[in-house]
C-alpha cells in the first residue's frame, strides 16, 4: 500500500479542528479494533482540537480503546505551561474517562537522552512493527513556521534517516532541549493529519504544496507515509498562498 494524499480546506480555523475531530470520531467507532494507539503533536497547534474533543465527544469516543502517545515533547516539568503533556491533559484528558495506563507521556523532566532511550522502550514493548518500524494508527502534526514538524528542526534533517526511534534536538534559537520521534516513525504511521491554520504557516504550506525547491529545507516536506493515508487539515489563511 503506497501513500495516498489528500488536502481539506476550510474557511475557519474551529472547522478545521471540528473536522479533525470528526475524522477521529468515525475511525474509532467504525473500527472492531479493540485499541487505538494514537500519537499527539504538541505546541499551540492541538489546542483547540483537544477543547472540542473533551467538550463534545466526551462520552461519544470510546476513550477507553485509546492509547495516546506524543510525537516530542520539549524537557520541562509536566505542569510547566510548556509541555505538551500539560496541553492535553488541560484540554482533553481532565474532560473524559480514560484509563491511567492508556497515556504514554514522553518524561520531559527526566534526563534527555536517558528519556529518549526509556520511550524507545515502552514504544517497543507495546507497538506492533511494520518492518523495521513500529506503526501507530494515527499521527496527528503540526507545523511550525520555520517549517519544522515534531521536534525534527530545518538543520535536523538527518533524522529522518536515523535508525532510532528517538531522539534528542534541540532548538534552534532558544536552544531548548526536546525528544522528538524521528522520521522513520513519522512516516511509519497507518494515517496522519497535517494540521495547519493561521496565514503565518501560509508562505511553508505554498512551498510545500507546489513542491518549491525552497520545500526540500523544510521538516515537513519529508512527511511521506510509506503505507498509510496524508491529509492535510487547512484553513482558508494557511492555504492563502498555494497556487
Amino acid at each position: 500500500m503506497g501513500t495516498s494524499k489528500e488536502v481539506k480546506i476550510f474557511s475557519k480555523n474551529k472547522e478545521v479542528y471540528r473536522a479533525v475531530a470528526q475524522e477521529i470520531f468515525h475511525f474509532t467507532k467504525q473500527s472492531q479494533q479493540s485499541r487505538f494507539d494514537i500519537i499527539l503533536s504538541g505546541g499551540n497547534t492541538p489546542k483547540k482540537l483537544f477543547k472540542i474533543l473533551g467538550n463534545e465527544f466526551t462520552t461519544s469516543i470510546p476513550w477507553n480503546r485509546i492509547h495516546f502517545w506524543w510525537g516530542d515533547e520539549r524537557c520541562v516539568h509536566p505542569t510547566s505551561e510548556n509541555s505538551n503533556y500539560k496541553t492535553a491533559n488541560d484540554s482533553l484528558f481532565s474532560k473524559i474517562s480514560i484509563p491511567e495506563e492508556n497515556i504514554h507521556r514522553i518524561k520531559g523532566e527526566n534526563n534527555p537522552e536517558e528519556e529518549a532511550i526509556r520511550y524507545k522502550f515502552e514504544i517497543e514493548k507495546n507497538i506492533n512493527c511494520r518492518g523495521e518500524d513500529p506503526v501507530f494508527d494515527l499521527l496527528i502534526l503540526g507545523l511550525g513556521e520555520d517549517g519544522h514538524t515534531a521536534s525534527i528542526f530545518p538543520d535536523q534533517l538527518e533524522l529522518f534517516e536515523d535508525e532510532r526511534i528517538c531522539a534528542v534536538t534541540q532548538h534552534p534559537i532558544t536552544k531548548d532541549k526536546r525528544i522528538t520521534l524521528t522520521g522513520r516513525v513519522l512516516n511509519n504511521s497507518n494515517r496522519t493529519f497535517f494540521v495547519v491554520t493561521g496565514e503565518n504557516k501560509s508562505m511553508r504550506i505554498s512551498e510545500i504544496m507546489n513542491d518549491n525547491e525552497a520545500a526540500k529545507l523544510l521538516p515537513a516536506y519529508y512527511i511521506e507515509p510509506k503505507n498509510g493515508d496524508l491529509i492535510w487539515f487547512l484553513d482558508d489563511s494557511a492555504a492563502s498562498k498555494i497556487t
